[in-house]
This record gives C-alpha cells, sequence and structure tokens, in this order.
C-alpha cells in the first residue's frame, strides 16, 4: 500500500483547492527555475534515472522519448503536444488531473518543454471534457497571470504559451499520430511510422506528445528525486499510477497507488469489494476497453504493472480497471466493447473498418446463441486478420477484447451457442448475412 507521503496527487478528490496559492501549499511550482537552471540534459536524465514509463496506455520510456527530439534548434520550432483525449471506455484519470490537479500539469509542460525545446505546447482535450476544459484554462490563465509561464517564464528567460484545442469526440483521436492530424485541422487519421513525431510530427516539426497523467508527475519526480520515484514499484514498473476502477464493485473510484499492487488489493481495499462478494467474481479488464479481460483465477494473484500483465496476455494500459461479475453476460459484454470499436474505427485500413464490423456482429450472434460451430473458430482466425496489419494499434485494440473471451470463455460460447443444426446445414451461406435472412431461406 502506497504510503500517503508518498502520494504523487494530493487533491485527487478535491479537497484543497486547485488554484495557484492552494497547489504551492502542496508543493507545486517550488524550486522550478533552479530545476531549469540545472539544464535540460540533467532533467532528462533524471526522468530516465526515474523510469517513468508513458500512462498513456503504452508504456514507453519518457525519458527515452524526450531524448529523441533534436538538441540542436534549426529554422523549425519545437512542439509539446498534451493527449488529454481521454476516451477509453473505463478510464476518468485525466480528467481528475485537469479539473483537480491543473497546476501540476501546468508546470509539467513549462518543465517538459524547456526540456525540449519547445515554447509551444498545446493542450488536446476531448470535446466531452467542456467543464475540464474551461477549469484548466483558469488554472492556465492564473499562471499567466503569476508570470509562472507566458513570456520569461518563472523567471527562467524561457518563454511558454500554452493553448487549449478541443476534439470532436473521436476515439482514434487518442493516438498519437491521429491527434496532430485533427490538431492540424484535418480528419483524425494516423499517419505511417515512421517519421515519429519526435522528429517530423505537429506541422513537420520536432514534436513530443505525452499523456496528462505523465506531465503531471514530472515535476514530483524532479523535486523528490529520481531514487525516490524508482523505489516505489517493481524494476522497470516504478512509481505510482491513477487507478480507475469502475463495473460491478461497492465502491467505484479513482485512486493513487504504487505500481505492482496486487489486483485483488485494490478491488477489495480502494473499492469496497465486488458487488455480490469476491466469489462472485467472474472477470476483470484490467487497462481500459481495448485491453483482454483476465478470468477469476488470474485475478486472484495479478499484479498492476505492465511486465506482469504481458505475461498473462493482457495488459496495463490506461489501468481502467473494469470489474464484471457473474451477473453479466459476458459475450454480449464483449459484443457491446465489439460495437464501440465498429464505431470507432476511422476506416483507413481495411482489416480494421471490415474486421471490426465482423467481430461485431458475430459476437451478437454467438450471444443469442445463433453461432454455427465453424464461427467460433473463425472469430479467432478473424481477430488474428486485423492484429498487426494496420498503421495504428487501434486494430490490435479491437482484436484484444475478442481474443480474451475466446481464450478464457470459450467454453461458455460453446455451451450458449448448441450449434443449432439448421445454421450448421446453411454454413455455406456466408456467416455475415443476418439472421432473417436465414430464417426466410429456411421457411
Amino acid at each position: 500500500m502506497l504510503k500517503d507521503q508518498d502520494r504523487i496527487f494530493t487533491n485527487l478528490y478535491n479537497d484543497k483547492g486547485t488554484d495557484v496559492e492552494a497547489s504551492k501549499k502542496r508543493g507545486d511550482w517550488n524550486n522550478t527555475k533552479e530545476f531549469c537552471e540545472k539544464g535540460k540534459d540533467w532533467i532528462i536524465n533524471e526522468i530516465k534515472s526515474s523510469e517513468l514509463r508513458g500512462r498513456g496506455g503504452a508504456g514507453f520510456p519518457t525519458g527515452l522519448k524526450w531524448s529523441f527530439c533534436p538538441k540542436e534548434i534549426s529554422n523549425r520550432p519545437h512542439y509539446l503536444v498534451i493527449n488529454a483525449d481521454e476516451s477509453e471506455p473505463g478510464t476518468c484519470k485525466d480528467r481528475d488531473i485537469l479539473r483537480f490537479e491543473p497546476q501540476k500539469l501546468i508546470e509539467g509542460c513549462f518543465i517538459a518543454s524547456y526540456a525540449v525545446n519547445a515554447h509551444v505546447c498545446y493542450i488536446y482535450i476531448r470535446g466531452e471534457y467542456f467543464n475540464e476544459g474551461k477549469k484548466l484554462q483558469e488554472a492556465i490563465d492564473e499562471a499567466y497571470e503569476k508570470k509562472l509561464i507566458g513570456k520569461n517564464a518563472c523567471g527562467t528567460n524561457w518563454d511558454l504559451d500554452i493553448y487549449i484545442h478541443y476534439g470532436a469526440g473521436a476515439y482514434i483521436c487518442g493516438e498519437e499520430t491521429a491527434l496532430l492530424e485533427s490538431l492540424e485541422g484535418n480528419k483524425g487519421q494516423p499517419r505511417l511510422k515512421p517519421p515519429f513525431p519526435a522528429l517530423i510530427g505537429l506541422y513537420g516539426c520536432p514534436t513530443i506528445i505525452n499523456n496528462v497523467e505523465t506531465i503531471a508527475v514530472v515535476p514530483t519526480i524532479l523535486r523528490r528525486g529520481a531514487k525516490w520515484f524508482s523505489s516505489l514499484g517493481k524494476p522497470k514498473n516504478t512509481g505510482t499510477k491513477i487507478f480507475c476502477i469502475s463495473g460491478n464493485v461497492n465502491n467505484p473510484c479513482n485512486v493513487e497507488e504504487e505500481m505492482g499492487i496486487p489486483l485483488k488489493d485494490l478491488i477489495q481495499i480502494h473499492a469496497g469489494g465486488v458487488t455480490g462478494g469476491w466469489e462472485n467474481l467472474q472477470a476483470v479488464i484490467p487497462g481500459g476497453s481495448s485491453m483482454p479481460l483476465l478470468p477469476k483465477k488470474i485475478c486472484e494473484t495479478i499484479t498492476m504493472d505492465f511486465d506482469s500483465l504481458i505475461k498473462e496476455k493482457s495488459g496495463l494500459g490506461t489501468a481502467g480497471i473494469v470489474v464484471i461479475n457473474n451477473d453479466q453476460d459476458i459475450i454480449k459484454c464483449m459484443a457491446r466493447i465489439a460495437r464501440f470499436y465498429k464505431h470507432e474505427s476511422c476506416g483507413q485500413c481495411t482489416p480494421c473498418r471490415e474486421g471490426s464490423g465482423w467481430m461485431w456482429r458475430m459476437l451478437e450472434r454467438m450471444g443469442k446463441g445463433e453461432a454455427s460451430k465453424d464461427e467460433v473458430d473463425m472469430l479467432m482466425d478473424v481477430t488474428k486478420q486485423i492484429e498487426g496489419h494496420t498503421i495504428c494499434a487501434f486494430g490490435e485494440g479491437s482484436a484484444w477484447p475478442v481474443q480474451g473471451l475466446l481464450r478464457h470463455f470459450k467454453k461458455e460460447i460453446e455451451k450458449r451457442n448448441n450449434f443449432n443444426p439448421l445454421i450448421e446445414r446453411n454454413k455455406n451461406i456466408p456467416y455475415l448475412v443476418d439472421q432473417h435472412l436465414l430464417d426466410k431461406d429456411n421457411a
């Protein structure tokens, strides 16, 4: 369990005020000028030493990403872009940072911008976060008034301007290159990589893109030291993390905890336990809807960190924990998630555009007990044809939940369907045809 003195987000529940003065009492904007005076290389090396990994889902080492940005200043300006397009179902950690800890984010933007030679920072917020954006804009305005950002920010002779940009509700704009396209005023569709944004990003210029939580923890790491941060959690899975716990629990919540905490402790201690008791647990989605679910047996012992979850063929992702108890229809739950990904596919890549619809329709049939025997193996085949064959990770994000269902609940699907002889006789008919057409054909 994380000790109170090791918490970074001490106002996560909005009981201590969000203005600059209240934030300073909690340690924000303390010694910020001194960090900059130690130099850009010192800042980047300290973040590297802390082993901080991106908190947006992929878990890429933050200091390493910053080091990719060119050191020399050319005629192309550098940009810092903050990904606040928190659209992953089951995830709401960044929302609370924007609302209740905005000065941590703004200070982190200043330090990160200085480290990567950026004078302009854009914060891309999902359109539905209107109130959060309004709160953040007030905090930015106050930071300008206090001369913490703007011209000669914090007395460092470094100029920084921060702008908020609202998205229009597209899930795909959480992917970093689709976000850049949207920011430039284009359709939000991912770019081919390479080139990577650190070299050719926003407006063709070097750009560093980080998640809200990633940037918000940077000032505290520099203030308390990389050794302190790396002492928390596990090797290569260091520090603290905000976990979002929702679904069939008695007390849905956001909580900051140490990386590597047992999943069972998070649910039982912080979320008040599973609705109906731990024995009523069916499965848990550990990292937002795009991560494969884990059955109760694995949830008994699994720890919440990147590497442990990868070993179980899942992932930490955004740490959006969704608890599913035995009162829920697990097949229909996954069908609902598949429908979401079908709806949110940008349509640029054929495997994703077509495959996400196939998966949804097949799961709908399985949920109703109308699938043929061949379709179970065929569904896994479809996920494999999507996975690894698209420009961005959206394809994997749509396929992994289905793979998790087939990996752990295949018997449930087989039991539900009983493999209707009528459908078996018609298995040569394209299996994606609507059920009413089969009924009509066999009337």
